[in-house]
């Protein structure tokens, strides 16, 4: 990551919002490839994910890919389907629906949150759409893949808010009257997980801790686990860019980058399986996070799995290597032990 033009300390507390002429500039869009930045001279900040010129342009170091459409697997037997949650806001979903073995069996559910820096990738991306259905297909679940607004044409706390007002929706069919079909027939809400990679990680750890604070009550809906794998946190390089896409902040200790213990304890669910990866930027946050969970007073039972010689979500471009199978077959095994 290049060094930044501005010290860290210009981000830490509510700097002025991203600039207009920035939002009127076109999103490369979501399910982003890497790519080099050109050059250029004039440049205000450069992050991880994007560069913004003193002019207002945005240059980001992902090309876009292709959305593609739900369908239906023929090798599993798993179906997809779009669904709209709000039209304002704009906010969709993928669900998917595993083979359906015995129609009076209720299904566990798993409400997804996919990663990408919280500025790219999307719920509809070929890499998520074949990972969410594989995990669907192994846990024997009915998912729910998020698509959320992304930063920076919508600043955070925009995708927390998305995602929020999603698992809302969800939850609504826990009755079996909600509107669609799907949920209602098959989701069993008493056995509803929460799931995210990189900055969804970071996402379902919100969702969790709204849950815990009386978020879903009044709803026949439980949270019975969650599942971060190679999770964001603060207390890296990367906390500029954050601080950057959330014009209103805490700064360097606000909560959504570190978690203090008083949070840690409203966490909704009992039980947390958090996967990390050896050659990851982002082991040791993940690790922490682990480390002061279980130092918090929560109460409930966390796993720490590492990933031994791979990168940061290795598992979603390459689903068929032994590791990601068994990142999987694990992540399966936790849904389906409850």
């Amino acid at each position: 990551m290049g060094s930044l033009c501005r010290p860290l300390s210009h981000f830490l507390v509510r700097h002025s919002p991203i600039p207009q002429p920035l939002l009127r500039i076109p999103a490369f869009g979501p399910g982003l490839r890497p790519r080099a930045f050109s050059g250029g001279a004039d440049i205000a900040h450069e992050f991880r994910f994007f560069r913004v010129y003193k002019d207002g342009r945005i240059e980001r170091s992902h090309q876009p890919n292709r959305k593609i459409p739900p369908s239906t697997d023929p090798s599993t037997g798993v179906q997809s389907k779009d669904v709209v949650i709000s039209s304002e806001p704009p906010i969709s979903a993928r669900v998917f629906l595993p083979r359906i073995r015995d129609p009076a069996r209720k299904l566990p559910v798993l409400f997804y949150v996919h990663g990408g820096g919280f500025c790219f990738e999307s719920a509809f991306s070929p890499d998520i759409h074949n990972y969410v259905s594989t995990v669907t297909a192994e846990a024997e679940a009915l998912a729910i893949s998020v698509e959320y607004r992304l930063a920076l044409e919508q600043p955070i706390p925009a995708c927390y808010d998305d995602s929020w007002a999603a698992l809302q929706w969800a939850t609504s069919h826990a009755d079996g009257s909600g509107p669609d079909r799907w949920l209602n027939c098959h989701a069993d809400f008493d056995r509803l997980f929460l799931a995210g990679d990189s900055a969804g990680g970071n996402i379902v750890h919100d969702l969790a801790v709204r849950v815990g604070s009386g978020g879903l009550e009044g709803r026949p809906a439980e949270v019975a686990g969650m599942v971060m794998v190679h999770p964001y946190f603060g207390g890296t390089e990367d906390d500029a860019m954050w601080l950057y896409m959330c014009p209103e902040n805490g700064g360097l200790e606000d909560r959504r980058l570190r978690p203090g213990p008083g949070e840690l304890q409203r966490i909704g669910c009992r039980r947390v399986l958090v996967f990390v990866a050896e050659k990851d930027h982002l082991r040791e946050v993940g690790a922490r996070y682990v480390e002061e969970l279980r130092k918090s007073g929560w109460g409930g039972s966390v796993e720490l799995l590492e990933n031994e010689g791979e990168e940061h979500c290795f598992h979603i471009s390459d689903l068929k290597c032994d590791k990601a199978v068994g990142l999987i077959r694990k992540f399966a095994s936790f849904i389906k032990a409850n």
